[in-house]
């Protein structure tokens, strides 16, 4: 079974920038897509971007394009997500997932990782 770890969560201040991690074990990330999910104080949670297993085809919701850049790290398993000019809209915790069958930010996803929180204060 797959089993997703996120990482790279923290505090940073507005206008930063912070890179999210997913790694895994149980598995090769390289035979799923991944999904960035979000989820902030109070809201529910939200697609923020996905890549496709070769990282050929990206998605992004508005709230990040612009600002965030989906990728893979070849070699060494993981996904990450590099985020710049920071608000504190950006704060929540957040989540990546698996997609096997690559239908993109909609999903659906199988597995899920526990987060990581991003706080972004002003």
């Amino acid at each position: 079974q797959l089993h997703l770890v996120e990482s790279g969560g923290g505090l940073v201040q507005s206008g930063g920038s912070l890179t999210v991690s997913c790694g895994a074990s149980g598995g090769t990330l390289d035979y799923y897509a991944i999904g960035w999910f979000r989820q902030g104080p109070g809201k529910e949670r939200e697609g923020v971007s996905w890549i496709s297993t070769t990282g050929h085809r990206t998605e992004y919701a508005d709230s990040g394009k612009g600002r965030f850049t989906i990728s893979r790290r070849a070699g060494k398993n993981s996904v990450v997500l590099q985020m710049d000019n920071l608000t504190t809209d950006d704060t929540g915790v957040y989540f990546c997932a698996s997609d096997p069958w690559e239908h993109g930010l909609r999903g659906p996803f199988d597995y899920w990782g526990q987060g990581t929180q991003v706080t972004v204060s002003s």
